[in-house]
């Protein structure tokens, strides 16, 4: 994942960035939130409830993540 600003609304994820949470490694984090842990629905999408952010899983699920 290359550097990531805060304020990226959308963001593709890999099986490699999970456990996601929300700011990720690569993002600014002057001006971000706390640590939060994002959880993935079944088509593989999820939202930060503090920044709004949304990700998406691209590629293959991990076998064993429900």
């Amino acid at each position: 994942m290359s550097h990531q600003d805060i304020t990226q609304r959308q963001i593709e994820i890999t099986a490699a960035d999970l456990p996601l949470a929300c700011p990720m490694p690569a993002m600014s984090l002057w001006d971000a939130h706390p640590k939060v842990r994002i959880a993935l629905n079944a088509d593989g999408k999820g939202q930060c409830p503090y920044c709004g952010t949304e990700y998406t899983l691209t590629g293959e699920i991990p076998k064993g993540h429900h």
